[in-house]
């Protein structure tokens, strides 16, 4: 344990206090403003096609653009993309509402939503590989690095959790829309803190030196595609506990039951710090989603809210550690002047993966009962367990990644900046 808090006061020493505050409060517009959309749409229009499809667009356009935001951070540095992107999307997001007040087409809406998604800014994978690169630039060694992946998974995590907690507050106490126009004004504030920390100077530097573009090892799309089936569990899940609460006849219950899974899963990313370092990364990712596949299993047959409490806090073990090793492979197997490209690769998989399989398992529950929309995760965990079992390449690395000790092409270049506090 004590080790632990010390690999995490190194990497807090590494950013300075202030850099995972206002990286956090810039990630929850974000988990947002998903949920946000589909209430306002649909209290705005009477239809749940329509706040589906507005939800579901922008579910695309972030899955889409967001390797594109992550590329031009690698090229052009993430001080000036950032600073763009929360712009655009402070705006995109205004116009949605404002959209939706005033009853606008529902192909106005989608486009609205597409452009909303679009524009959302990365914080979550450029503040990791900014993290990253610090660790790197230090000559920090591999359980830093580590460190840093598991702190930033874990920021994730809740930032998941307490976003959609905070859009059904507000949709409580107010109206859907004061969640989004709040959502709007915090990334607008906190997206141009994050984008000019004075630790951006660095990962801009570095990425102004032109270098030509590298091909990526092909362990990498494999563990792409494993981000979008975790993704896919998610919004499996999210329809297996809505649809296993209805039937119960405790809808109110849904949140708090996928809140007990997001805190279990950010305590179980908080302790990944703490496995030893003989454990190699692909056999943690082994180990992760076989976790996936035995956990899961028992909610074929869970019928009590008792039951569903405890099968999905302990399932919660399993995602965190999951997620981060996912990580942690990509950053090891990546050149450097990818990383940020990558890192926002995986998470546009989440998104769209969790789009699509709420979509579907959607349906299945509403036709076939939760355990249709439980089957589809238990698919998607196996799936995983596959690519872990069988994807080849993941020994491989760019030099230095796998210990930390070599500082990646480019990364000290520019001189360090002072951390905040």
């Amino acid at each position: 344990m004590a080790g632990s808090l010390q690999t995490y006061r190194t990497v807090l020493h590494l950013t300075g206090p202030l850099l995972p505050v206002i990286s956090f409060l810039g990630r929850l517009p974000t988990a947002m403003c998903q949920l946000g959309s589909v209430l306002l749409v649909a209290e705005t229009s009477g239809s749940l096609a329509t706040a589906g499809l507005v939800g579901g667009a922008l579910a695309a356009g972030q899955t889409v653009a967001g390797p594109l935001l992550g590329r031009a951070a690698d090229r052009y540095g993430q001080r000036a993309v950032v600073l763009m992107a929360a712009g655009a999307n402070a705006v995109a997001v205004t116009g949605l509402v404002l959209a939706a007040l005033c009853h606008l087409s529902t192909g106005r809406l989608a486009l609205l939503g597409v452009l909303a998604g679009a524009s959302v800014p990365q914080v979550g994978p450029l503040a990791r590989s900014r993290t990253v690169a610090l660790a790197h630039r230090a000559g920090a060694d591999g359980r830093t690095v580590a460190g840093a992946l598991s702190f930033e998974g874990t920021l994730d995590e809740i930032s998941f959790v307490l976003g959609p907690a905070l859009v059904g507050l507000a949709a409580a106490l107010a109206r859907p829309a004061a969640a989004l126009l709040t959502a709007a004004a915090l990334l607008a504030v906190c997206g141009t803190a994050f984008a000019l920390h004075p630790t951006a100077r660095q990962v801009t530097a570095a990425k102004r030196t032109r270098t030509p573009r590298t091909r990526l090892p092909g362990a990498v799309y494999g563990l792409r595609v494993t981000m979008a089936l975790q993704g896919a569990m998610f919004g499996a899940s999210q329809a297996g506990i809505t649809a296993l609460t209805g039937e119960l006849g405790r809808p109110s219950q849904t949140g708090l039951v996928y809140a007990a899974m997001g805190v279990m899963s950010a305590a179980a990313g908080l302790a990944m710090v703490a496995v030893p370092e003989r454990l190699s990364l692909p056999a943690r990712w082994r180990i992760a989603t076989s976790a996936l596949v035995v956990l899961c299993a028992p909610l074929l047959f869970v019928h009590t809210l008792l039951g569903l409490y405890v099968t999905v806090t302990v399932l919660g073990v399993a995602y965190a550690p999951h997620l981060i090793t996912v990580f942690g492979l990509t950053e090891r197997l990546v050149p450097a002047g990818r990383l940020a490209e990558s890192m926002a690769f995986l998470t546009s998989g989440v998104v769209g993966g969790q789009a699509l399989a709420l979509a579907l398992s959607g349906r299945l529950a509403q036709d076939h009962g939760a355990v249709a929309a439980f089957a589809v995760m238990l698919v998607a965990g196996a799936l995983c367990a596959v690519f872990s079992w069988t994807l080849r390449g993941l020994g491989a690395g760019r030099a230095g990644a796998a210990t930390g000790k070599a500082v990646p092409p480019g990364v000290a270049v520019a001189p360090r900046a002072p951390a905040d506090g």
